[in-house]
């Protein structure tokens, strides 16, 4: 019970990645505040929770309305009187418009690296004078193998999740004697409802071909590295970037090209 009694903060968390975390921190004993636009979903999923026993509510947040970062936090610190983990889970791109450098509408661009920038900047802004004054707490910002690793499209998302990385590593050198740590999970391609019904199946292989651990993450194993984050085990640790890709651009470029020819060999 890592987290026992901890009140946990967990935006864009109905699916995915972020009910996955929301799952694992009530696990863990945390009160989960499952922030979402979908209020009636996130209900649904918090009363299926709350049915296992574990802690779940609810509280609204829109990311492309910047106030309702800041009213998400006030109401679970009126509610809870504090906040000890922030997840700042939400991340978005239109792959219909977030193309290559030529292909790709400035406004586009700017549109994606803002919202994606705004959820993490305003929501810390928003929670670190309460962590303050409640002696530290914890913020994990969900980044992707994207931020780390360029691209031949999707721009916008790969520069704002870069931008990311960068900015919590600013948050964590600016806030670390209140005892606020700042760390980072990047996750690589998950089974994610969004991955599956987005990316066809010939992107989904050719991304494997390249992944040594050779399957997809799960997303309860990126919530894993949240929870960890999250916990005393880190009570150390702050600034810091946690790739989960099971092991995504760590071998050689040619790897894909070797394991291949290997294979042939063998036949």
């Amino acid at each position: 019970m890592r987290l026992q009694d901890k009140v946990v903060l967990v935006t864009a968390s109905t699916r995915g990645i972020g009910l996955a975390t929301v799952q694992a921190c009530a696990k863990e004993g945390a009160i989960v505040y499952m922030a979402a636009r979908n209020l009636e979903r996130a209900s649904q999923r918090a009363e299926e929770l709350n049915a296992m026993g574990y802690r779940v509510r609810t509280v609204y947040n829109d990311a492309t309305d910047l106030e309702s970062y800041r009213t998400m936090i006030e109401e679970v610190v009126k509610l809870e009187g504090r906040i000890d983990v922030l997840v700042n889970n939400f991340g978005t791109s239109d792959p219909k418009t977030d193309l290559d450098i030529e292909h790709t509408r400035w406004e586009d661009f700017q549109a994606t690296v803002d919202i994606n920038l705004a959820s993490v900047f305003v929501s810390s802004q928003a929670v670190i004078p309460h962590m303050k004054k409640q002696g530290g707490g914890s913020i994990v910002n969900i980044s992707s193998i994207g931020g780390l690793t360029p691209d031949i499209a999707r721009i916008g998302y790969a520069v704002s999740k870069d931008a990311i990385i960068y900015l919590s590593k600013n948050i964590a050198v600016q806030t670390a004697r209140s005892n606020i740590r700042v760390n980072v999970v990047c996750p690589g391609q998950t089974a994610t409802d969004a991955v599956m019904n987005n990316m066809s199946k010939e992107f989904q292989d050719f991304f494997l071909r390249h992944t040594p651990i050779q399957r997809m993450g799960k997303p309860e194993e990126i919530a894993a590295a949240v929870v960890y984050f999250a916990s005393d085990d880190a009570a150390y640790t702050t600034g810091q970037v946690m790739a989960v890709h099971g092991g995504f651009g760590l071998p050689t470029p040619v790897y894909a090209d070797m394991i291949d020819l290997s294979a042939d060999r063998k036949h």
